[in-house]
């Protein structure tokens, strides 16, 4: 009973509409720009480092909180059971219609409480190629090395829970691709382009 409850509760905090509102407040819809993605990566594609920068923390914060309420309420498989409520609910909220991101950073956040070491890991090695690289390139190295940080860090158990929340993010990825997408509005592009300009 309280592991469905870490999934519901997962859920309903994964539908809140957090970095839509952050793009609002500077005159970006990111339902009608670039790939049409609610979420915090097309933020930055639109909004620039800086202003994008709120809702990755939010976004993030989503799988954190859904982990943490999951943990409490039913331990490990409380918790994971929370960030995949929580991962459902970003990507297919009853608040938008069933239309909603690909939960990369709901899971960065998740993660990170339910694997703590490694997420350690995985934070320090997104630091450094942030520093050498770039941040997109440091975000794909950290997300996709935890794995392996696992198996380094422990509990090696935990491995392949975590990948299975990895593969709903790969078929979101290839849901999005499939998916029919209506043609951005010259508007839209251009408030898109001021915000942007302006980061």
């Amino acid at each position: 009973m309280l592991h469905a409850l870490a999934l519901v509760v997962g859920y309903a905090v994964g539908c809140l509409q957090l970095s839509p509102r952050v793009a609002r407040r500077h005159g970006v819809d990111l339902r009608r720009v670039g790939d049409r993605n609610p979420g915090a990566w097309n933020a930055l594609e639109h909004l620039g480092p800086r202003r994008a920068a709120p809702a990755f923390v939010l976004d993030g914060a989503k799988g954190l909180v859904a982990a943490l309420a999951g943990l409490a309420l039913g331990g490990w498989w409380g918790g994971w059971l929370g960030v995949l409520g929580a991962m459902l609910g970003h990507a297919l909220p009853v608040t938008a219609r069933l239309r909603g991101g690909k939960s990369v950073m709901v899971f960065v956040g998740g993660a990170t409480a339910l694997v703590p070491l490694a997420a350690l890991l995985c934070w320090a090695l997104f630091a450094i190629v942030w520093i050498l690289r770039s941040f997109a390139w440091a975000a794909r190295a950290g997300t996709f090395a935890l794995p392996l940080a696992i198996l380094l860090a422990g509990p090696r158990e935990r491995t392949l829970p975590v990948l299975w929340l990895m593969g709903i993010i790969g078929l979101l990825f290839a849901w999005s691709r499939l998916r029919p997408r209506r043609p951005a509005r010259a508007s839209d592009g251009r408030a898109a382009g001021r915000s942007a300009s302006a980061s």
